[in-house]
């Protein structure tokens, strides 16, 4: 038996409000990653096992390590086919906003989604939601928002609508934004959730190499040379860059630095870690933070790169060049220095040193 974290008001309203639709589109974040992609497309599966027609539509393109999952030819990616979109929003009688808290987190697909008459539910995981939705499912808790969407099925008492499609696609978001279950993933229900998934017959070791070990060569050779010139910091952070020119002279595709961020974490002592990049489409840096143990990723992407998260994964973006975007991380490093290098984990280190001399 799992935790009741919906409110059951809300479970019935949603349940009720299915039944008076037959029209549904689904929207997801720009930049979509698995967890964007895989409950967008569980949703849809699910609604779809219900009778209804649901639309799934992206602000841009999502990276190609997720495009074996069903369902996901048929996404439409918003600007390339706005006018079509548009339309399908216009004629929505339910728009679903998945693993999203506010409209500009979907840009320009924000204008339609909010001039649109339909009744609006939001599935998200993230703190601070906007009020933006008649419905708000917002359990920052959670490990994601595929798991939520998992949760809702499950309360509203339709698992047996879960497709084997479904079912890859919702443990496809929860293993990506959990990285590989490394990270706010301690939770002993999140694992009850993999083995129903199991049992609607999804191959979890498949899905781990569709998503992790179907990269090309350039992008192995792009992390050796993003490694290469790692900056290590002595308050056990790192940072790593990769500049418009860079991408190019290593034929990046989107997606191809997807996990880089994580990697220096794997250093002794290491708390946080953050990945520069260049947009290759607007002047602005894409930052992605991940930490360990309880240094806060959301706080620092709050404070200085208008962005947000969770507790150990957390993103934003800084619009400039590369120079005032490392300007801004070093000293976002020196605010938070204290917090970095002030904690038991630093004494544990400390006296271990001690033990050694004596």
């Amino acid at each position: 038996m799992y935790r009741e974290m919906i409110d059951p008001d809300i479970v019935t309203k949603f349940s009720l409000m299915l039944v008076q639709v037959h029209k549904v589109v689904i929207v997801a974040h720009v930049s979509p990653d698995g967890d964007a992609i895989g409950s967008s497309l569980g949703m849809a599966h699910f609604l779809r096992a219900m009778g209804k027609k649901a639309f799934v539509i992206v602000p841009n393109a999502f990276p190609a390590f997720l495009k074996w999952m069903p369902g996901s030819k048929d996404i439409m990616i918003y600007d390339r086919y706005k006018p079509f979109a548009d339309k399908l929003i216009e004629e929505a009688q339910l728009i679903c906003c998945m693993d999203f808290n506010g409209l500009k987190r979907i840009e320009a697909l924000a204008i339609p989604i909010e001039a649109s008459k339909a009744p609006k539910i939001m599935i998200d995981h993230h703190p601070n939601p906007d009020n933006f939705c008649d419905i708000n499912i917002s359990i920052p808790a959670a490990s994601s928002t595929s798991e939520i969407t998992l949760r809702l099925i499950l309360a509203m008492h339709q698992f047996r609508r879960i497709s084997l499609e479904a079912a890859q696609c919702i443990y496809t978001g929860m293993m990506t934004d959990t990285g590989g279950f490394t990270y706010n993933s301690n939770d002993a229900e999140l694992y009850g959730f993999i083995s129903m998934l199991i049992g609607k017959g999804i191959d979890k070791d498949d899905i781990y190499r569709k998503v992790f070990h179907t990269y090309s060569e350039s992008r192995l050779r792009l992390m050796g040379y993003v490694l290469e010139n790692m900056k290590v910091y002595d308050c056990h952070a790192s940072l790593m860059t990769l500049t418009r020119d860079e991408q190019g002279r290593y034929d990046y595709s989107k997606g191809d630095s997807e996990g880089f961020v994580n990697i220096p974490l794997q250093i002794k002592g290491s708390k946080l870690s953050c990945f520069l990049r260049e947009d290759t489409e607007r002047a602005i840096v894409k930052v992605s933070l991940r930490s360990v143990g309880k240094f806060s990723c959301t706080e620092m992407a709050e404070q200085f790169f208008d962005g947000g998260g969770h507790l150990n994964a957390s993103g934003g973006e800084i619009k400039g060049t590369m120079d005032q975007a490392i300007a801004r991380w070093e000293e976002a490093l020196e605010a938070f220095r204290s917090k970095l290098t002030d904690s038991e984990e630093v004494k544990l280190d400390t006296s271990k040193e001690e033990n050694k001399e004596n």
